[in-house]
């Protein structure tokens, strides 16, 4: 897993429900399962616990720019939903949503798996920070991005998705 930086404890906050965190966690798997644009991507979303997310995916010749290695469009779409994961695993009632995004591309990838590694680093009530990586094959970092995210008015209950 992802070594960055974690202030205090991650819990899971009160308005948890009757769901509890592992329903919570299934939950925010079968919503990224079930969004549109994962269609586009051979990949899987784990939460394996609070503050932290996994994203085991498939780089391929569909992704590359005209040079032959994977598009930064990649890059930033599993940096994003892995930072993202890890921090609304902290939130049960709303849906959170990217604010901003900053993102370092270390080493190109060609193909074969990679995993997007997530982790929450701060914020518990309006705005979250989670940072992310990319890791290879090899284990080598590929890249890595801190992301932002804002609680929105979307109920996570409300979307279709969200189910245990």
């Amino acid at each position: 897993m992802v070594s960055l930086p974690m202030p205090g404890t991650a819990t899971l906050p009160e308005n948890a429900g009757d769901i509890g965190q592992s329903g919570h966690f299934r939950a925010l798997e079968s919503l990224y399962a079930s969004a549109p644009v994962n269609a586009l991507f051979r990949s899987r979303l784990e939460v394996p616990g609070p503050g932290e997310a996994r994203i085991s995916f498939e780089v391929g010749e569909e992704h590359h720019h005209a040079a032959g290695a994977a598009h930064g469009t990649l890059y930033f779409k599993m940096l994003d939903d892995a930072a993202f994961y890890a921090a609304n695993s902290l939130v049960t009632d709303r849906f959170l949503l990217t604010t901003g995004f900053n993102l370092f591309f270390t080493k190109p990838v060609r193909e074969g798996p990679v995993v997007a590694e997530g982790k929450w680093i701060s914020g518990k009530r309006r705005v979250y920070v989670a940072e992310a990586r990319l890791v290879d094959a090899e284990g080598e970092e590929i890249g890595r991005g801190t992301g932002t995210f804002m609680r929105s008015n979307i109920p996570l209950g409300g979307l279709p998705g969200y189910r245990t």
